[in-house]
């Protein structure tokens, strides 16, 4: 069948978010850095989103279940994050107690980005079989990786001071023209949700986000010390970008070809069970073999399932078990509970990884990734007793 203008507009929309993600994410220590900011402050700086993330985005993405368009939504953040971005040089210069003002506006304006864009998709696919999420949500991965590649050379170019703030503006400007210009919105409740009526999330979506908020925080050990623990054991700095290069192309061929996997392959409850059963595997597989640059190549490989499994099988349970009026506050709910844990788990490997290493580190992810498998198995056995709609994404 040929692909639906919808989708292309909704891949687009994941691709321009995506590539300022994939700027913003590994550039901004490094032009926080080049400001010549102290080493406490920059951490503070960088934990501040992760806490905006943990309080805005469940009360801004929920705006969309009171009437507030998802588009609207969209466009007046990636407005404020272009205006944030493009004065932080000047908020810098005047002291850091500006710049981290100008952060957590940035951060909060940005926290309902992406959960929005999930709002907008499984809206879509709910109305129209023709629509896959995985192969949508691809896009996003594929904006990802190669902001990540290129990024690199622009620093290179322009110089680290000028080229972080200069690109995440722009970037974030043409995220805004992207979907001022996209007539992509979701069908308008019938009743928009009156003050006071907030439909309950069923246990067992309960149960999801948090298997799949576990899952996700078992990754905490590989982001935050990953790279510094391979160039710890000799691997050059090369074959540590193709390491990240492989986990994000392993994720991106993960989604463009699980809708040709068998339906009963597809529920929330298999998918995000094997994210935890590979998250597992390459958790104690880094603890164990992750100082050999083979090992860990093929260990990276599991990403495509210890996060992308994980992810659709959240969006699958979201789409499937949230009720009309609430689909808004479980997205974000899911994104911030999400954000939470990957913080808590971080704080802990950093802990770790100062008193026994990498190693130790990764192994103390193992808790997390085998805690997601139980919850995400007590969650099919309260599917199994509830009148639920099948789940299919």
């Amino acid at each position: 069948m040929p692909a639906e203008p919808k989708a292309a507009r909704l891949s687009l929309l994941y691709a321009v978010v995506f590539v300022e993600i994939g700027i913003a994410m590994p550039f901004m220590p490094v032009w926080l850095k080049a400001l010549g900011l102290d080493a406490r402050i920059i951490g503070a700086l960088l934990a501040l989103p992760i806490a905006m993330k943990i309080i805005a985005t469940t009360p801004l993405v929920g705006l969309i279940d009171r009437g507030v368009a998802a588009r609207r939504l969209l466009l007046v953040g990636s407005l404020v994050v272009a205006a944030t971005y493009a004065l932080m040089p000047a908020g810098a210069a005047v002291g850091w107690p500006i710049l981290a003002l100008l952060v957590a506006v940035n951060a909060a304006a940005g926290a309902p980005l992406v959960p929005t864009i999930d709002y907008l998709t499984l809206a879509a696919v709910r109305h129209s079989k023709r629509l896959d999420y995985a192969r949508i949500r691809m896009a996003g991965s594929v904006g990802f990786l190669i902001a990540s590649l290129l990024g690199g050379a622009a620093l290179s170019g322009m110089g680290e001071r000028l080229a972080v703030p200069v690109l995440l503006t722009g970037l974030a400007l043409v995220a805004a023209t992207t979907i001022f210009a996209s007539p992509v919105e979701a069908q308008v409740p019938r009743s928009p949700m009156k003050t006071g009526e907030r439909p309950r999330l069923p246990r067992v979506l309960w149960l999801c986000i948090g298997a799949q908020a576990t899952i996700q925080a078992s990754h905490a050990a590989t982001y935050a010390f990953g790279s510094i623990h391979w160039q710890a054991n000799g691997i050059s700095s090369s074959w540590i970008g193709l390491l990240w290069a492989t986990g994000v192309a392993a994720e991106i061929v993960f989604f463009a070809t699980v809708s040709r996997w068998p339906t009963r392959w597809r529920t929330p409850f298999r998918l995000i069970g094997l994210g935890a059963v590979a998250s597992l595997v390459r958790v104690i597989g880094l603890s164990q073999f992750g100082s050999d640059l083979v090992p860990a190549l093929f260990l990276q490989l599991l990403h495509a399932f210890s996060f992308g499994a994980t992810q659709l099988g959240a969006m699958t349970a979201i789409s499937a078990f949230a009720p009309d009026g609430a689909r808004g506050r479980a997205q974000g709910m899911s994104s911030a509970v999400n954000a939470f844990a990957s913080a808590s788990a971080t704080i802990l490997c950093g802990v770790a990884y100062q008193a026994g290493g990498g190693s130790l580190a990764f192994a103390l992810m193992a808790p997390l990734a085998l805690s997601g498998l139980c919850l995400v198995t007590l969650s099919a056995r309260v599917a199994a007793r509830g009148p639920f709609t099948r789940p299919r994404l």
